[in-house]
C-alpha cells in the first residue's frame, strides 16, 4: 500500500487535528502514514499552498478551522481538487450550538490559550510551596509579591490562593532574633506586602495552634509579651520597607487577596 499522507490543518497549533488523525489511523493496519502538521493558517494563501501540496503528495487533509469563510475555502477548494478533507469540529459544534443556543465564538487558539492559563497556574503554585516561609530567599528576586509579616498572619495560605490567581509569591517571616533577607532590599517596595494582626487575636489564634499540636499552651510562641515584641519588631521592618501593610484581623484570606490583586492591579497600570 502506497504510504499515506495526512496534512493537519489548524489556525492555532494544530494539536487537536494531528491527535484526531492519530486516532482514527490507530483503527487501520497501516504500517506507515504521515501526518503534517500546517499551524496558524488564517488566510486564503496559505490554504492555496497547501491544496497545492497536498495535491502533489496525494495528501488527505483533517483541519480544525474556526473561521467561517477559511472553514468554507478549505472544503470547496478540496472538493475542486478532489482532495479527501474533513472538518473536524463542526459536526460537534453544530449540535451543541442548537442544545444550548448559544453562539459561538469563532476564535481561533482557545484551548491554547486555557492550556497556557493552566500550567501558569501550575507553575504559580509549585513557586508558592518552594519560596514558602523563607525557605529560599532566591524567590524574593524571582517573585511577583513578597508577604512579609510574623507568624500566623496567614502568609501561607494567601501565597496558595494567590498562586491559583497565575500569582507568583514568596512569603517571608519576620522574628526578632533573625535580620530580614537582603534581597528584600533589592526589589521595588511595591513588590512587598507586609501583613499584621490584631495582637489579641494572633495570641488566641497561637495558643490554638498549640493546642492542635499537642503542646503546652505556655510555651513562647503563645507569649503575650512575645507576640508584642514581634509585631513591634514586623512593624518597624515594614516601615523601612516602605511596603503596604494589610491588618488581617478578622479578614477570610479570600478578602484580603481581592486587596492584593486590586493593589497588584493599579501598581501596574
Amino acid at each position: 500500500m502506497e504510504k499515506i499522507n495526512i496534512y493537519a490543518v489548524s489556525d492555532s497549533v494544530g494539536e487537536t487535528a494531528e491527535q484526531v488523525a492519530r486516532a482514527v489511523m490507530k483503527q487501520f493496519d497501516v504500517a506507515e502514514f504521515n501526518i503534517r502538521r500546517f499551524s496558524y493558517v488564517n488566510d486564503k494563501e496559505a490554504i492555496d499552498n497547501i491544496i497545492s501540496r497536498a495535491l502533489e503528495e496525494n495528501s488527505f487533509i483533517v483541519f480544525t478551522l474556526v473561521v467561517e469563510e477559511l472553514k468554507d475555502y478549505i472544503s470547496e477548494q478540496a472538493a475542486i481538487n478532489n482532495i479527501g478533507a474533513v472538518d473536524i469540529l463542526t459536526p460537534v459544534l453544530l449540535p451543541l450550538v442548537k442544545q444550548l443556543g448559544l453562539s459561538p465564538k469563532f476564535e481561533p487558539g482557545l484551548l491554547r490559550k486555557l492550556d497556557e492559563r493552566y500550567f501558569k497556574k501550575v507553575e504559580a503554585v509549585e513557586f508558592a510551596v518552594k519560596y514558602d516561609d523563607g525557605k529560599d530567599t532566591r524567590g524574593i528576586l524571582l517573585a511577583d509579591i513578597v508577604l512579609v509579616g510574623v507568624s500566623r498572619t496567614s502568609k501561607t495560605p494567601l501565597s496558595m490562593y494567590l498562586a491559583h490567581k497565575n500569582v507568583k509569591v514568596a512569603n517571608i517571616p519576620l522574628i526578632p532574633e533573625v535580620s530580614p533577607p537582603e534581597e528584600l532590599k533589592l526589589i521595588s517596595p511595591k513588590k512587598i506586602i507586609g501583613l499584621t494582626l490584631n495582637i489579641d487575636n494572633l495570641y488566641k489564634i497561637r495558643k490554638e495552634r498549640l493546642k492542635a499540636m499537642g503542646l503546652k499552651d505556655t510555651a513562647n510562641y503563645a507569649n503575650f509579651e512575645r507576640i508584642l515584641e514581634e509585631l513591634s519588631y514586623a512593624e518597624e521592618i515594614m516601615k523601612k520597607l516602605n511596603c503596604k501593610v494589610i491588618d488581617t484581623t478578622n479578614k477570610a484570606v479570600e478578602e484580603t487577596a481581592s486587596i492584593i490583586l486590586d493593589y497588584i492591579q493599579e501598581y501596574n497600570k
